[in-house]
């Protein structure tokens, strides 16, 4: 069964730092975009960050400066290096990944990982 595995989570202190990863399963054949939403209790998700196959990148405005995704070569892992962190970067952040094929016989799919708490306080 297929799935994006995230890690990295976890609590820290504000203007501290933490490291997302996510990574695919297996290999896959092909995927337009990956990289990070987030959600916190009772708000919707939202986008932080995305990276293309070719490498261009998104950044929601509230982390631009702090944040940097990056991924492998091969695009089978994206990783989020977040720095500067404040008590409202707390969330849980589900790794995203859009238009992805896994063989040459398959449709393409997007797909979520289950998410991993990060938490910021003092």
């Amino acid at each position: 069964q297929f799935e994006l595995v995230e890690s990295g989570g976890g609590s820290v202190q504000p203007g501290g730092s933490l490291r997302l990863s996510c990574t695919t399963s297996q290999s896959i054949f092909s995927v337009n975009s990956m990289g990070w939403y987030r959600q916190a209790p009772g708000k919707p998700r939202e986008l932080v960050a995305m990276i293309g196959s070719r490498g261009w990148t998104n950044y929601a405005d509230s982390v631009k400066g702090r944040f940097t995704i990056s991924k492998d070569n091969n695009m089978n892992s994206v990783y989020l290096q977040m720095n500067s962190l404040k008590p409202e970067d707390t969330a849980v952040y589900y790794c995203f990944a859009d238009y992805l094929i896994l063989t040459t016989y398959t449709p393409a799919s997007d797909w979520w990982g289950k998410g991993t708490q990060v938490t910021v306080s003092s």
